[in-house]
C-alpha cells in the first residue's frame, strides 16, 4: 500500500519559470503527487493560431527509464514505463517535476505493479487536465525487467532529407522556407530528418530529435523542409510545443490533404517525450525508441 498521499496543489496560472526548471531541488524519495507541475497548453497554442479545439489529434508519449520503488518486502523493484498523454488535455506536465515525482516512490513500498500502475494513472490524469473535466486518462504501460529484452530499436521510416547538402543559414523557425507544388497531381510521402534540434523553452539546454513527416496533398518542397526543420536549432519551446508549430506551418503554407508529425526526442533525466500529432484519427505509433534514445 502506498503509504504517504498528498494531492497534487492547484496553480491556475502555472508558468514554465515558476517551475523547477534550472533550480536546486530537494530530493523527495517518498510518494507525492503534489511535485508533479502542469503547464497549459493554451498560450503556446494561441501562438501559432490554435484556439479553442486543435485541429489535430495526437498524444504525447512518454517513456520512463528510472523507475523503482519497494516492494512489501523493503525490496527494490525497477521497471520501464510507457505513458501516452492525450493532446487533448488542457496541461503538459513540465519534465523536471516528472522526474521528481517518479523519484518520490523510490522508498516507498508498493503492494504490486498494478497497484503503482493504477497510481501513476490517476495522478498523471489529474495532473493534466488539472481540475478540468477529464475527457481522457493517460495510458499506463509498465515494463519488469523479464521483458527488457523485448524492447526493440528502430529508426522511424521515410525518405531521408538529410541526404541532401544543402546551405543553412536560419536557426529561428522560418515557415516561409516551407513551399509545396500546388499546381501538380497530390503525392503521398513519408519523410524524416534526424537534424531537429531545439532547446529547454526555461533553461535553454538543447534537446535533439528526430521528426517523420507523413502526408497526403501538394508534394513538399524537399530541400526548403529540410531548411525549416533546421531552422528551430536555436528555437527555444518544449518538445510538443515544437512538434504542434512545425504541424500548423506545414498545413499553413503547404496545404495538404492529411498530416502527421511524428518527432522522437532523445532522453534527458531518464526520461523520453515523443509528441505525435495528426489531422485525422489513426493508431498511435508504437513507443519504440530510436538508436540515440
Amino acid at each position: 500500500m502506498i503509504v504517504a498521499e498528498k494531492s497534487p496543489p492547484q496553480h491556475p496560472m502555472n508558468t514554465p519559470e515558476h517551475s523547477q526548471l534550472g533550480k536546486s531541488s530537494a530530493y523527495a524519495d517518498q510518494y507525492d503527487p503534489g511535485l508533479l507541475y502542469p503547464i497549459p497548453r493554451a498560450a503556446k497554442r494561441a501562438e501559432i493560431g490554435v484556439n479553442g479545439t486543435p485541429i489535430f489529434l495526437g498524444a504525447d508519449l512518454w517513456t520512463a527509464f528510472e523507475l523503482s520503488w519497494l516492494n512489501t518486502k523493503g525490496k527494490p523493484q525497477v521497471a520501464i514505463a510507457h505513458f501516452t498523454v492525450p493532446a487533448q488535455s488542457t496541461h503538459i506536465v513540465e519534465s523536471k517535476s516528472f522526474k521528481l515525482y517518479l523519484n518520490s516512490f523510490n522508498n516507498t513500498r508498493i503492494d504490486d505493479v498494478e497497484e503503482l500502475r493504477q497510481r501513476l494513472r490517476q495522478d498523471i490524469s489529474q495532473a493534466v487536465w488539472h481540475g478540468g473535466p477529464m475527457q481522457a486518462s493517460v495510458g499506463v504501460k509498465i515494463l519488469l525487467p523479464p521483458d527488457f529484452d523485448k524492447e526493440p530499436v528502430h529508426e522511424l521510416d521515410g525518405l531521408n532529407l538529410d541526404r541532401m547538402d544543402l546551405e543553412c543559414t536560419r536557426y529561428q523557425p522560418a515557415p516561409d522556407l516551407l513551399t509545396a507544388q500546388k499546381d501538380e497531381a497530390p503525392v503521398t510521402e513519408t519523410l524524416v530528418s534526424h537534424l531537429l534540434k531545439s532547446n529547454c523553452l526555461v533553461t535553454g539546454q538543447p534537446d535533439w530529435g528526430t521528426v517523420q513527416i507523413s502526408y497526403s496533398g501538394p508534394q513538399i518542397d524537399q530541400p526548403g523542409l529540410l531548411q525549416y526543420i533546421v531552422s528551430f536549432r536555436n528555437h527555444n519551446e518544449f518538445h510538443e510545443q515544437c512538434v504542434e508549430r512545425i504541424f500548423m506551418d506545414i498545413w499553413t503554407r503547404c496545404k495538404p490533404i492529411q498530416l502527421t508529425v511524428y518527432a522522437r526526442y532523445t532522453r534527458r533525466g531518464g526520461l523520453d517525450i515523443n509528441p505525435w500529432r495528426s489531422s485525422a484519427p489513426g493508431a498511435l505509433p508504437p513507443n519504440v525508441r530510436t538508436a540515440r534514445q
